[in-house]
């Protein structure tokens, strides 16, 4: 069974709701898109979208968190169904600048590193218009790999979180985000978190200021 086919049985994926949705925007004189949310799980993007009026779908290998428009599956797969935007949220274990140390005392981190980048080079490669990647900050043999520098960093802080968290941005055809709040503090929550079996998913969802911009300034 293809992605595509999944994400019609799912339960929790309400396709009439949206194609009705999607009717009433167009007329009301509002351009609807059809938006890939790329490894997502926590369905944060994703709603920032769809409370836009776009047809916003998350695609990851774990089950969304929220109800919503969700396939459970690989993302490679529905690459060409006709998006007009992705946003990816690819895995940055092997490619952050914070963990390149482990590439020089773990070497088979090495080939792990290879897959990853050519993951992300399927994504930015991608048959649509228009992409934007999120990501932390990345070593250089990962930038080496991908083939193509960041164009923004961003900061929660910018957005109306009171918190660090460097995010870098490549963007096909996209503006840069502009800061749409900037507050005070200055908390490195993210960095601090303590080991648990559940860090890794707490550390990788977006901030819901960040997501609300992306769907104001790219909706």
């Amino acid at each position: 069974m293809t992605a595509s086919a999944r994400l019609s049985q799912r339960k929790d994926t309400p396709v009439a709701g949206r194609a009705t949705q999607q009717i009433r925007s167009i007329a009301s004189g509002n351009l609807t898109m059809k938006v890939l949310i790329a490894c997502e799980f926590s369905g944060i993007v994703r709603d920032a979208f769809i409370a836009k009026g776009h047809d916003a779908v998350s695609c990851d290998l774990l089950p969304t968190e929220r109800p919503g428009p969700h396939i459970q599956g690989d993302v490679l797969e529905i690459l060409d169904d006709g998006w007009d935007m992705m946003i990816a949220h690819d895995p940055c274990t092997y490619q952050c600048n914070s963990g390149v140390r482990w590439l020089h005392t773990n070497f088979s981190r090495w080939q792990l590193l290879e897959d990853s980048c050519e993951f992300t080079k399927k994504l930015l490669g991608a048959p649509i218009e228009k992409i934007a990647r999120e990501n932390p900050i990345p070593h250089k043999y990962a930038l080496e790999r991908i083939g193509c520098k960041y164009d923004q960093i961003i900061q929660p802080w910018q957005f109306g979180h009171p918190e660090t968290k460097a995010t870098c941005l490549w963007l096909q055809n996209l503006s840069k985000l502009e800061p749409t709040d900037i507050v005070k503090g200055r908390e490195q929550r993210i960095w601090k978190m303590g080991p648990s079996k559940n860090r890794s998913k707490n550390r990788s969802r977006t901030f819901p200021g960040i997501a609300n911009a992306m769907a104001d300034q790219w909706g």
